[in-house]
């Protein structure tokens, strides 16, 4: 697929765990020209909102060069992490008000550091709404998770 800046490219994401902490699974489908590719993936040991974070930052990392995009998501951890709380913990040195470290530090300061490449709009979806493209990610998202809780 040809990209340019020119290009919208709509993603939609999930995540999925059997138990939480358990076996997780998470997917993301990224849509350009009308074209889509699917990326999915797992872990043994995780928490969902890893898993709907690892889904974002795979999305992300598979693009290329500096776009336009457009990140659906129906996790609301996402939408405030990344639209209100990262600029707050970022000054407080990734602390939260409790003076706790930030969950998900690692994924968090990832999640900046390649969003800051590209020109994003983050959409939140309501879950389970009747969105095709949510429908799809959530159904791979927890086939991925499934998988591993069946092993």
């Amino acid at each position: 697929m040809r990209i340019t800046l020119n290009n919208i490219i709509n993603i939609y994401t999930d995540g999925a765990c059997i138990g939480n902490p358990g076996p997780g699974g998470w997917a993301a489908l990224i849509i350009i020209n009308n074209k889509e590719e699917l990326l999915f993936g797992n872990s043994p040991s995780t928490t969902n909102n890893r898993m709907e974070m690892l889904a974002v930052i795979h999305a992300i990392e598979s693009i290329g060069v500096k776009s336009n995009l457009i990140i659906n998501t129906d996790s609301k951890y996402i939408i405030n992490g990344i639209s209100t709380w990262i600029k707050i913990w970022k000054k407080s040195n990734w602390l939260t008000s409790n003076k706790n470290k930030v969950k998900n530090m690692d994924l968090w300061k990832k999640l900046d550091h390649i969003s800051s490449k590209h020109v994003i709009r983050w959409e939140w979806i309501k879950g389970h709404s009747g969105n095709v493209n949510n429908e799809k990610v959530d159904t791979v998202a927890r086939e991925q998770a499934l998988k591993l809780s069946e092993n």
